[in-house]
């Protein structure tokens, strides 16, 4: 099969609508589309384990501040249940954190289940008083000494928003090429060191992405 008809056939497997980002990012022909199409996906793909530590060490610092504060099964508590939002309408973080425990027997099992929208949703201000003014510091512990809580507080929900947009654009296989992925990736990187520099450069020496982006067609 010729190079041309391979990039036909791709190009209507994929369909005209997906490839029309490509075309005008490369405004070069069907092939540069293509190529940076072909990055995009590995590169969507080599980010999922940088994301993978990122979610899982950040869920374990908010475990650990739950557990000082409600206790060692936290996600029965009704202290921390009443301390979530529970709008009428629209995400509401107790009637998830009720769905995640219904059935389960571990806390692991409840972290498991819980999405990362509701942890980064553990870092607004209405848990100042309760986990981080306490807390936060003992279970980041690597945090800038000189920021007030609130501020770092507030940063790490601003980080955590951002890389859950980069996460969601990669499980929905939409196109990252246009976001500064060095950032991402230093922002991801940030938020494994506050907790633990070793894991951050555990997984810096052992992720793929960074490369793909220095390669980027």
């Amino acid at each position: 099969m010729s190079s041309f008809r391979t990039l036909a056939a791709v190009r209507k497997s994929l369909s005209e609508a997906r490839m029309a980002t490509f075309d005008l990012a490369t405004g070069t022909g069907a092939k540069a589309a293509q190529d940076l199409y072909s990055w995009n996906a590995l590169l969507s793909g080599a980010l999922l384990m940088p994301l993978h530590i990122c979610e899982v060490v950040t869920r374990n610092a908010i475990s650990e501040a739950l557990e000082l504060q409600y206790g060692d099964q936290w996600p029965w508590s009704k202290g921390f249940e009443r301390s979530l939002p529970d709008p009428q309408s629209g995400f509401s973080l107790r009637k998830d954190l009720i769905a995640a425990r219904h059935n389960r027997q571990t806390v692991g099992e409840v972290i498991s289940d819980l999405n990362f929208h509701f942890w980064q949703n553990m870092f607004t201000s209405r848990h100042d008083n309760r986990l981080w003014s306490p807390y936060l510091r003992q279970v980041l512990p690597h945090l800038e000494t000189t920021k007030p809580i609130q501020i770092l507080r507030s940063e790490i929900y601003q980080n955590l928003f951002e890389i859950r947009r980069l996460r969601n654009r990669i499980a929905h296989h939409e196109p990252i090429f246009a976001r500064n992925l060095m950032a991402d990736f230093n922002r991801i990187k940030d938020m494994i060191s506050i907790r633990c520099p070793l894991t951050a450069q555990w997984m810096s020496d052992h992720q793929q992405a960074v490369d793909l982006i220095r390669s980027k067609p």
